[in-house]
Protein backbone atom coordinates (compact mmCIF):
# COMPACT_ATOMS: atom_id res chain seq x y z
CA UNK A 1 0.00 0.00 0.00
CA UNK A 2 1.91 3.18 -1.19
CA UNK A 3 -0.20 6.04 -0.56
CA UNK A 4 1.86 8.57 -2.32
CA UNK A 5 1.34 6.69 -5.55
CA UNK A 6 -2.49 6.52 -4.95
CA UNK A 7 -2.24 10.74 -4.40
CA UNK A 8 -0.06 11.09 -7.62
CA UNK A 9 -2.81 8.86 -8.96
CA UNK A 10 -5.91 10.76 -8.16
CA UNK A 11 -4.58 13.94 -7.79
CA UNK A 12 -6.74 14.60 -5.15
CA UNK A 13 -7.54 14.87 -0.72
CA UNK A 14 -10.35 15.45 0.83
CA UNK A 15 -9.77 17.83 3.95
CA UNK A 16 -12.89 18.05 6.43
CA UNK A 17 -12.44 20.38 9.52
CA UNK A 18 -14.91 21.38 12.25
CA UNK A 19 -17.54 18.91 11.68
CA UNK A 20 -19.60 16.82 13.29
CA UNK A 21 -19.13 12.84 14.05
CA UNK A 22 -22.90 12.63 12.34
CA UNK A 23 -22.05 14.98 9.23
CA UNK A 24 -18.77 12.85 8.91
CA UNK A 25 -20.97 10.12 8.40
CA UNK A 26 -23.13 11.93 5.39
CA UNK A 27 -19.48 13.35 4.08
CA UNK A 28 -17.61 10.10 4.07
CA UNK A 29 -20.85 8.56 2.35
CA UNK A 30 -20.51 11.04 -0.23
CA UNK A 31 -17.29 11.48 -0.87
CA UNK A 32 -16.83 7.85 -1.30
CA UNK A 33 -19.20 7.78 -3.47
CA UNK A 34 -18.22 9.86 -5.34
CA UNK A 35 -14.81 8.49 -6.14
CA UNK A 36 -12.16 10.20 -3.29
CA UNK A 37 -9.93 8.02 -2.32
CA UNK A 38 -7.97 9.93 0.36
CA UNK A 39 -10.02 11.69 3.32
CA UNK A 40 -8.24 13.98 5.79
CA UNK A 41 -9.62 14.77 9.15
CA UNK A 42 -7.75 17.48 10.77
CA UNK A 43 -6.87 17.12 14.56
CA UNK A 44 -8.44 20.32 15.60
CA UNK A 45 -11.91 18.80 15.06
CA UNK A 46 -13.85 17.71 18.08
CA UNK A 47 -14.04 14.45 18.07
CA UNK A 48 -11.37 13.56 15.55
CA UNK A 49 -9.93 10.31 16.15
CA UNK A 50 -13.72 8.87 16.88
CA UNK A 51 -14.36 10.11 12.87
CA UNK A 52 -11.14 8.25 11.94
CA UNK A 53 -12.03 4.98 13.54
CA UNK A 54 -15.78 5.14 11.79
CA UNK A 55 -14.44 6.38 8.52
CA UNK A 56 -12.12 3.33 8.79
CA UNK A 57 -14.58 0.61 9.41
CA UNK A 58 -16.97 2.01 7.41
CA UNK A 59 -15.08 2.88 3.72
CA UNK A 60 -12.51 -0.15 4.23
CA UNK A 61 -11.53 -0.87 0.44
CA UNK A 62 -13.06 2.22 -0.67
CA UNK A 63 -10.82 4.79 0.93
CA UNK A 64 -7.81 5.94 2.44
CA UNK A 65 -8.36 7.78 5.74
CA UNK A 66 -5.61 10.42 7.66
CA UNK A 67 -5.13 12.94 9.66
CA UNK A 68 -4.21 16.67 9.42
CA UNK A 69 -2.97 19.69 11.06
CA UNK A 70 -0.98 16.92 12.57
CA UNK A 71 1.43 19.69 14.64
CA UNK A 72 4.02 17.35 17.02
CA UNK A 73 4.86 13.87 17.68
CA UNK A 74 2.41 13.00 20.17
CA UNK A 75 -0.01 13.95 17.84
CA UNK A 76 1.00 11.88 15.20
CA UNK A 77 0.94 9.10 17.37
CA UNK A 78 -2.31 9.42 18.74
CA UNK A 79 -3.67 9.75 15.15
CA UNK A 80 -1.74 6.72 13.96
CA UNK A 81 -2.99 4.83 17.14
CA UNK A 82 -6.83 5.97 15.87
CA UNK A 83 -6.15 4.22 12.71
CA UNK A 84 -5.04 7.30 10.59
CA UNK A 85 -3.03 5.70 7.19
CA UNK A 86 -1.49 9.18 6.62
CA UNK A 87 -0.54 12.14 8.10
CA UNK A 88 -1.13 15.57 6.68
CA UNK A 89 0.68 19.03 8.65
CA UNK A 90 0.53 22.50 8.29
CA UNK A 91 4.36 23.33 8.89
CA UNK A 92 7.46 21.61 8.42
CA UNK A 93 8.49 19.75 12.19
CA UNK A 94 11.33 17.31 11.21
CA UNK A 95 10.52 15.15 14.53
CA UNK A 96 7.02 14.94 12.95
CA UNK A 97 8.55 13.33 9.45
CA UNK A 98 11.33 11.72 10.96
CA UNK A 99 8.29 9.50 13.13
CA UNK A 100 6.19 9.25 10.25
CA UNK A 101 9.25 7.54 8.25
CA UNK A 102 10.49 5.53 11.01
CA UNK A 103 6.70 4.15 10.95
CA UNK A 104 6.54 3.87 7.58
CA UNK A 105 3.47 6.09 7.58
CA UNK A 106 2.98 8.33 4.75
CA UNK A 107 3.45 12.29 5.78
CA UNK A 108 3.10 15.13 3.84
CA UNK A 109 4.01 18.30 5.44
CA UNK A 110 3.06 21.46 4.86
CA UNK A 111 5.42 24.36 3.46
CA UNK A 112 5.35 27.60 2.01
CA UNK A 113 8.86 28.87 0.70
CA UNK A 114 11.59 26.78 -1.27
CA UNK A 115 13.96 26.43 1.94
CA UNK A 116 10.77 24.59 4.13
CA UNK A 117 10.00 22.82 0.53
CA UNK A 118 13.73 21.58 0.17
CA UNK A 119 13.76 20.56 3.84
CA UNK A 120 10.93 18.44 4.39
CA UNK A 121 11.87 16.60 1.06
CA UNK A 122 14.67 16.12 2.16
CA UNK A 123 13.44 14.95 5.23
CA UNK A 124 11.59 12.13 3.88
CA UNK A 125 8.82 13.38 2.56
CA UNK A 126 7.88 12.55 -0.31
CA UNK A 127 5.47 15.15 -1.07
CA UNK A 128 5.04 18.44 -0.39
CA UNK A 129 2.05 20.34 0.81
CA UNK A 130 2.40 23.64 -0.61
CA UNK A 131 -0.04 26.24 1.55
CA UNK A 132 -1.82 28.23 2.01
CA UNK A 133 -2.73 28.11 -1.72
CA UNK A 134 -5.49 30.58 -1.53
CA UNK A 135 -2.86 33.51 -0.33
CA UNK A 136 -0.08 32.49 -2.18
CA UNK A 137 -2.11 31.96 -5.69
CA UNK A 138 -1.63 29.81 -8.98
CA UNK A 139 1.36 32.42 -10.01
CA UNK A 140 3.27 31.37 -6.59
CA UNK A 141 3.31 27.72 -7.86
CA UNK A 142 4.14 28.07 -11.12
CA UNK A 143 7.03 30.15 -10.25
CA UNK A 144 8.21 27.63 -7.72
CA UNK A 145 7.99 24.81 -9.79
CA UNK A 146 10.37 25.78 -11.78
CA UNK A 147 13.66 25.13 -9.52
CA UNK A 148 11.69 22.62 -7.33
CA UNK A 149 10.09 20.78 -10.40
CA UNK A 150 11.72 16.89 -8.99
CA UNK A 151 9.43 17.37 -5.96
CA UNK A 152 5.66 16.94 -6.02
CA UNK A 153 3.39 19.37 -4.33
CA UNK A 154 0.06 18.98 -3.08
CA UNK A 155 -1.62 22.27 -3.18
CA UNK A 156 -3.77 23.35 -0.53
CA UNK A 157 -6.46 25.88 -0.48
CA UNK A 158 -8.78 27.90 -2.90
CA UNK A 159 -9.09 24.92 -5.18
CA UNK A 160 -12.59 25.37 -6.82
CA UNK A 161 -14.18 23.78 -10.21
CA UNK A 162 -13.67 26.82 -11.96
CA UNK A 163 -9.75 27.37 -11.15
CA UNK A 164 -8.77 23.57 -10.67
CA UNK A 165 -7.43 23.03 -14.32
CA UNK A 166 -5.38 26.21 -13.60
CA UNK A 167 -3.86 24.60 -10.17
CA UNK A 168 -2.60 20.99 -12.16
CA UNK A 169 -1.99 23.30 -15.16
CA UNK A 170 0.37 25.06 -12.71
CA UNK A 171 2.58 22.23 -11.58
CA UNK A 172 0.38 20.64 -8.59
CA UNK A 173 1.01 16.85 -8.61
CA UNK A 174 -2.55 17.35 -6.60
CA UNK A 175 -5.28 19.07 -5.05
CA UNK A 176 -6.37 19.49 -1.32
CA UNK A 177 -9.79 20.33 -1.31
CA UNK A 178 -12.25 21.31 1.78
CA UNK A 179 -15.16 23.01 1.72
CA UNK A 180 -15.75 22.86 -1.97
CA UNK A 181 -16.61 19.18 -1.53
CA UNK A 182 -18.96 19.37 1.05
CA UNK A 183 -21.72 21.85 0.51
CA UNK A 184 -23.17 23.39 3.49
CA UNK A 185 -27.50 22.78 3.24
CA UNK A 186 -26.16 19.23 1.89
CA UNK A 187 -24.31 18.10 5.16
CA UNK A 188 -27.43 20.02 7.22
CA UNK A 189 -30.08 17.86 5.36
CA UNK A 190 -27.98 14.19 5.49
CA UNK A 191 -27.60 14.83 1.30
CA UNK A 192 -24.70 12.34 0.94
CA UNK A 193 -26.24 11.96 -2.96
CA UNK A 194 -25.72 15.86 -3.42
CA UNK A 195 -21.70 15.48 -2.11
CA UNK A 196 -21.25 12.25 -4.76
CA UNK A 197 -22.44 14.35 -7.36
CA UNK A 198 -20.13 17.32 -5.97
CA UNK A 199 -17.19 14.83 -5.41
CA UNK A 200 -17.25 13.70 -9.05
CA UNK A 201 -17.58 16.25 -10.60
CA UNK A 202 -14.10 17.13 -9.22
CA UNK A 203 -12.70 13.75 -9.60
CA UNK A 204 -13.22 14.30 -13.04
CA UNK A 205 -11.59 17.19 -13.63
CA UNK A 206 -8.78 15.32 -11.59
CA UNK A 207 -8.72 13.44 -14.29
CA UNK A 208 -7.98 15.58 -17.10
CA UNK A 209 -4.51 15.48 -18.15
CA UNK A 210 -3.41 18.83 -19.74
Amino acid sequence: MNLTETLLESRLVAIVRGISREAAVTAGQGMTEGGIRLMEVTLNTVGAHDIIADWRERHEGQAYVGAGTVLNVQMAREAVAAGAQFLVSPNVDLSVIEYAVEQGVEIWPGAMTPTEIVAAYEAGAKVVKLFPMASLGIPYLREIKAPLNHIPLLATGGANLDNIAEYYAAGAAAVGLGSALLPKDALASGNHEQIAACTRAFVDAARIKE
